[in-house]
């Protein structure tokens, strides 16, 4: 029902390349351009800028950008609170989730879920990013949310919400102090960091690429399979560690925990549901609607 101009400047606006939004919405590239023109036209101002093979969006592109996800937002909404009219939902949802993910966003998410839809039974498994995927592909769990950058082709990745990573100490370490670090005095800090296979790891291991730093590079204080446990540990010595803004929240507002900016370096990532590729099932499909539409403010 979401105008499909809308939905064709969405995709380019998130992609910046025309070629990979063709390839997404399945139409061909000169109709990318074509309703990219359409809307200039009938908004009488330029949406993008494309210089040479890059694709950047105007001010007017940023606005319409914004516009058009909280269009999305309340078209989610609708269509969504419409469709409990039409039929009773029950059965039972299996979903599987990476740690971050499973301890710090799901829980208020199933709540509300569960409150709404009490005829559904849901289960929920924790593993790190590697175990969920495979999970996945051995029909143990019908949808997944994971955090990292896998990329397989049998499963069909849609963004659920955007994280951060921040470096955090306790409060007592005589480097709270300061503002901010260099990338050279990162490697000289004792740091904790998660187990192979998960996706914070992976998702560092991609920042610090530019850097010219490998994970190999920095001092392990201790690898952990668990965030609970890095914080726990964080807070009775003077290591770090790169942690989900979301799982430190609590933290923070007691100040327990502060957060140490690396100059250079930001980490911004996307938690993503994953599912197999082709027709979703009616309650995965279900919970995502919800999941996309929960408010996590």
């Amino acid at each position: 029902m979401f105008d499909f101009r809308l939905q064709v400047f969405y995709t380019v606006a998130k992609r910046l390349n025309f070629t990979r939004a063709a390839e997404e919405l399945c139409i061909t590239q000169p109709a990318v351009t074509k309703h990219i023109h359409e809307l200039e036209a009938y908004f009488k101002v330029k949406l993008l800028d494309r210089k040479g093979n890059k694709t950047l969006l105007t001010a007017a592109g940023e606005t319409l950008l914004q516009q058009t996800e909280a269009l999305q937002l309340l078209y989610r909404n609708m269509e969504f609170e419409m469709s409990a009219h039409v039929r009773k939902h029950k059965g039972q949802l299996r979903i599987g989730a990476s740690t971050t993910v499973a301890q710090y966003v799901l829980p208020q998410v199933l709540a509300a879920f569960r409150k709404k839809f009490p005829d559904i039974t849901v289960s929920l498994t924790t593993g790190n990013t590697e175990q969920t995927e495979r999970a996945l592909e051995h029909r143990e769990i019908d949808l997944g949310v994971i955090e990292g950058h896998s990329r397989k082709a049998q499963v069909r990745y849609t963004e659920f919400i955007r994280d951060e990573l921040v470096l955090v100490s306790r409060v007592q370490n005589p480097l709270a102090a300061k503002a901010s670090i260099s990338a050279e005095e990162l490697k000289q800090i004792p740091l904790l960091l998660r187990e192979p296979g998960s996706g914070t790891l992976e998702v560092l291991a991609h920042a610090l690429k530019p850097l010219h730093i490998k994970t190999g590079d920095l001092k392990k204080e201790m690898q952990l399979s668990s965030t609970e446990s890095i914080k726990r540990y964080l807070l009775h010595s003077d290591s770090m560690a790169f942690v989900s803004i979301y799982a430190v929240l609590k933290e923070l507002e007691l100040r327990e925990c502060c957060v140490i900016d690396v100059t250079g370096l930001d980490i911004n990532r996307h938690f993503y549901f994953i599912e197999p590729q082709g027709q979703t099932p009616a309650l995965p499909a279900l919970f995502k609607r919800f999941a996309l539409r929960y408010n996590f403010r």
